[in-house]
């Protein structure tokens, strides 16, 4: 059982403000029932009705991980035509929406679903929910460079927090260092800008890790559902209620 409100806004009908005053108003029914404000209701199995039109029931949630190519948007869809996240997901028939982005130059692990909650309780701040790419930046950086991209890089819209940073191999025919990045963040384009701010510019980015999950098995432009309990974790680590039931993908 949920308020009115929030089932309305969910909905998609309504902000919740103005679903309190569209049932302040007598035009919602439960069950044929004029609802009173504050009341509460079962969405998926009471008819609920906005001036005599019954409200769309909910969609069971599902999630997915995406291995994301180079090329695409991370966005539902684009006004300007261009190929995005869910082209990759063609047989998905809900209406499902990127877990944060990766920029087109990104590719790697994405997670989408059309769960609102849980992916605004992952990308909280408060969280601190930890992603890992692999980048191979130009030239090779010194040990205070590195200490830097460790202790927290001064951007444009703040200073980074501390983040875990590791390099893993130099191409000395390239010019270029490989490195592990993790951060717990979710500034725009983050690692390519911390890179800059200490002068080695990003060549090629992958997030290979977000949330403890990570593309094992997962090809890239190939996605899979989530399992009952990875979906469970991650609700755990968006500091949320137990998940109920529910299709997972």
């Amino acid at each position: 059982m949920e308020r009115l409100q929030k089932i309305i806004s969910q909905a998609g009908v309504a902000s919740r403000r103005a679903a309190e005053k569209i049932i302040g108003e007598g035009r919602v029914t439960v069950d044929g029932v004029v609802a009173e404000l504050g009341a509460q209701a079962d969405a998926g199995t009471q008819t609920i009705c906005i001036d005599g039109k019954p409200l769309r029931r909910p969609e069971a949630h599902v999630y997915f991980l995406l291995n994301k190519p180079k090329g695409y948007i991370s966005t539902a869809k684009d006004e300007r035509g261009r190929k995005t996240v869910l082209d990759l997901l063609p047989e998905v028939k809900e209406r499902i929406y990127p877990v944060g982005r990766l920029d087109s130059g990104t590719e790697g692990l994405l997670l989408l679903t059309n769960d609102g909650g849980l992916m605004n309780g992952l990308l909280h701040p408060a969280r601190e929910v930890w992603k890992t790419y692999l980048a191979q930046v130009e030239g090779r950086l010194t040990r205070p460079e590195l200490q830097t991209l460790k202790n927290g890089v001064k951007l444009e819209d703040g200073v980074t927090a501390p983040a875990k940073v590791r390099v893993l191999d130099w191409d000395d025919r390239k010019g270029r260092t490989k490195l592990e990045i993790s951060i717990h963040e979710g500034k725009n384009r983050q690692v390519r800008r911390m890179c800059e701010a200490v002068d080695h510019p990003v060549h090629a980015l992958k997030r290979t890790e977000f949330a403890g999950l990570n593309l094992s098995g997962v090809k890239r432009g190939e996605y899979r559902a989530l399992t009952a309990e990875e979906v469970a974790y991650l609700y755990e680590l968006a500091n949320l209620p137990a998940h109920g039931a529910g299709r997972k993908g």
